[in-house]
């Protein structure tokens, strides 16, 4: 099964695999945050764009699934059509694009609107359908280049100054659920999944439901002050090890 993978390179992918469900289960975003920076030390973007998939798709699918009847439909499906136009965009920039422009582009945004937010600036009021396909296309290109469509998500929904943690929490699980069908078509017909990404993505899949089953339950008794600095905290760590400047340490 891991003829193309050393047992070095499996040890890490599992261990992003763990970290990353145990903070998606928790905030409800966060996976991909955490395992591309950490997998793509020992993977190439491609591969680690692939393996994401296989690993979150059945789980994003069921959460998907059962959070959709509570979410703010109409504004996820805002969220996705323009992110889904925009995807494909993304990832002809993964192809075409040097990755370490790519990266510091990514990296020093998020950590821009991080610092933003973590001062204590709110939106007020219900976003316009403009904003919410800004977020949208912003989300699809982040995730068609690094499989970072949660981090402009999470940023717009954290702004909210009426968001509850459960109903964000919701919305993003919804978004997810749909967001895979639509992403694994996309990536299956540029060719980006592979029987070998598979087969790796198949092998993590108990690591990442065990943490993602734990880390569900912490949300359950974690207060709102609790889940807010957790999630700043998830994407600026993201932010900062996804810098290309700490490549040769994390290696």
């Amino acid at each position: 099964m891991f003829a193309s993978f050393s047992f070095e390179i499996c040890a890490i992918v599992a261990l992003a695999a763990a970290i990353g469900g145990l903070t998606r289960g928790f905030t409800g975003f966060g996976f991909a945050m955490i395992f591309m920076p950490i997998a793509s030390s020992v993977l190439s973007p491609k591969e680690a764009l692939a393996t994401i998939w296989v690993i979150d798709a059945p789980f994003a699918l069921l959460l998907g699934w059962k959070a959709f009847r509570t979410a703010d439909r109409r504004g996820v499906i805002s969220l996705l059509a323009a992110s889904s136009l925009v995807f494909p965009l993304g990832l002809a920039l993964l192809v075409h694009v040097d990755p370490v422009v790519v990266r510091w582009l990514i990296s020093l945004t998020i950590m821009a609107l991080v610092a933003v937010l973590a001062s204590g600036w709110r939106y007020h009021g219900k976003p316009g359908l403009p904003l919410t396909l800004g977020v949208g296309a912003l989300s699809g290109l982040f995730g068609g280049m690094a499989s970072l469509s949660g981090m402009p998500l999470a940023l717009f929904w954290l702004s909210s100054q009426a968001k509850r943690p459960v109903d964000m929490r919701a919305d993003m699980q919804s978004y997810f659920g749909l967001s895979t069908v639509v992403s694994g078509v996309i990536l299956a017909w540029n060719g980006v999944l592979t029987v070998n990404t598979a087969l790796l993505g198949l092998a993590m899949m108990p690591v990442y439901g065990a943490m993602l089953y734990a880390g569900t339950h912490g949300f359950r008794v974690a207060s709102p002050v609790t889940f807010r600095r957790a999630a700043y905290s998830v994407i600026l760590l993201a932010a900062v090890l996804s810098l290309p400047a700490l490549d040769s340490l994390l290696r």
